[in-house]
């Protein structure tokens, strides 16, 4: 099946690809010259349907819709939705990581999880989306470790695996984030 990918984050859909496999053939928005819509909602669930209905309508093509963040504890969830624009520019992870261990600098509760809302639109108008959640928990390291994944990954650590996820290789990041975890709850109910 061929799904538009609605995001421009290069970084979702390489780890959307290797997660999904061959099952489905996903087109990035940008491949087919359709540009980010405004995120106007006041939950990530809001947001992916925003980005899928826009992507279905301009397309033609079923469309996933992926809106996800990282929620601190101490920061009462935020960064939250704005988790891509913390520091203010879109995409700019270093200035976000920044900005993220200053607020924390003093702060002994780092507990945080990174939440994932993926949103399958068969067509623009479809009135039952499938969504699919995940939230991934852990806490803030001190500093960046490690050279892998993309966003908050260098400063998000997993005490259960005992490392950071800048430091998994993609395989087992993607067997436990909260991306993985949502897509196999969309797979799931795709099954059904």
């Amino acid at each position: 099946m061929k799904i538009v990918l609605a995001s421009g984050n290069a970084g979702k859909l390489v780890e959307m690809r290797e997660i999904l496999g061959g099952e489905f053939e996903l087109v990035a928005q940008r491949d087919l010259k359709i540009a980010d819509v405004d995120e106007t909602g006041a939950t990530f669930v809001e947001n992916a349907i925003l980005k899928a209905r826009n992507a279905a309508r301009l397309s033609g093509l079923p469309a996933l819709g992926d809106d996800s963040g990282l929620c601190v504890d101490a920061l009462s969830g935020a960064p939250g939705l704005y988790s891509a624009r913390y520091a203010g520019a879109h995409g700019d992870a270093k200035a976000n990581i920044a900005k993220l261990l200053e607020a924390l600098r003093d702060e002994p509760d780092r507990n945080a999880y990174f939440y994932c809302c993926v949103v399958l639109l068969r067509h623009a108008d479809d009135p039952a989306p499938i969504i699919g959640e995940g939230r991934w928990f852990g806490r803030i390291l001190d500093a960046p470790r490690g050279e892998r994944g993309f966003g908050y990954d260098p400063i998000f650590f997993d005490p259960k695996l005992d490392a950071g996820a800048g430091e998994l290789d993609a395989s087992a990041k993607n067997r436990v984030s909260h991306r993985g975890q949502a897509l196999a709850s969309l797979r799931a109910q795709l099954k059904r």
